[in-house]
């Protein structure tokens, strides 16, 4: 960690509030979105911030392969009994520590009064330990779950520059912004041919959203297409380890160092909307 990052690190602690909640969402499957946020996870845990990645994709059940580390112990271990939700986190070493969701999350919106205030009262737990809370969602995820993006300090939209990926990734953001336009959102452009077929698409994403919307986004940057991120699939870690010097290593440590000083001072900086959004989005069901 260089002397910028250690007095970063050092400034926010002094301001320590909870931590800032990011939901990653995408509008269909193939984009890259659980790779992104297992890497993403990862880089910001290696500038010496504490993360916490909850994997709340119902449709990943595969998703501990990308970190190489399986748990019996969901999410719902915990909401079901009055167990602690810390016994569910599983502590990467060196890295992030994760949470896996489970198969019931499907039933969400299912779930009893009970479970709910457990959920909550446990991610307001976590929310005091960790700087970061990093929420992997399912694709689509509008029908369940959506509580979680839309109590969120910021949604990361991943998306491609195939046509139908653009298109589900403005659907997914105009959702959220018609249930509550103070969402924040920033776009990633996965699997550029090069950085100009990223920053065409994510041009034409930021002027949809303008003019349509009158919603300003951040774009967060690109990311190219990388045989090796297939690679680190296959060895069950997350590619920014894998190999370091890999295009797609390289150019998302650039990500989220210019991610990180463009939000110093932010970490903590809607703290109580997360939990006290939650409670009264749940209290609508």
């Amino acid at each position: 960690m260089d002397q910028a990052e250690t007095l970063r690190r050092q400034m926010l602690q002094s301001q320590r509030g909870l931590g800032k909640v990011i939901a990653v969402v995408s509008g269909k499957e193939g984009v890259g979105k659980s790779n992104f946020s297992t890497s993403f996870a990862t880089e910001i845990s290696s500038k010496g911030h504490s993360v916490l990645l909850l994997n709340m994709d119902v449709g990943k059940d595969n998703f501990h392969s990308l970190i190489g580390q399986h748990s019996e112990k969901t999410i719902f271990y915990c909401l079901e009994s009055d167990r602690s939700i810390h016994d569910v986190v599983q502590n990467r070493p060196g890295g992030f520590s994760y949470i896996s969701g489970g198969s019931d999350l499907s039933r969400m919106i299912e779930w009893k009064d009970i479970e709910i205030n457990r959920l909550i009262h446990g991610l307001e737990e976590l929310q005091k330990e960790y700087d970061y809370l990093i929420f992997n969602m399912g694709v689509g995820d509008t029908a369940k779950g959506h509580e979680l993006i839309m109590a969120a300090d910021e949604v990361i939209v991943i998306t491609t520059a195939e046509p139908t990926s653009i298109m589900e990734a403005y659907s997914m953001m105009k959702f959220i912004h018609m249930k509550d336009e103070e969402n924040k959102f920033s776009i990633l452009c996965n699997r550029v041919v090069d950085e100009t077929e990223g920053e065409v698409v994510l041009q034409r994403l930021r002027l949809a959203m303008e003019r349509f919307l009158q919603k300003e986004i951040h774009l967060l940057g690109s990311l190219p297409e990388d045989l090796n991120v297939r690679k680190a699939v296959s060895n069950r870690t997350p590619f920014i380890l894998n190999d370091p010097s890999t295009p797609a290593a390289k150019t998302l440590k650039k990500i989220v160092h210019h991610y990180l000083d463009q939000h110093t001072g932010e970490a903590y900086a809607n703290s109580d909307r997360f939990v006290q959004r939650l409670s009264t989005l749940f209290s609508r069901r």
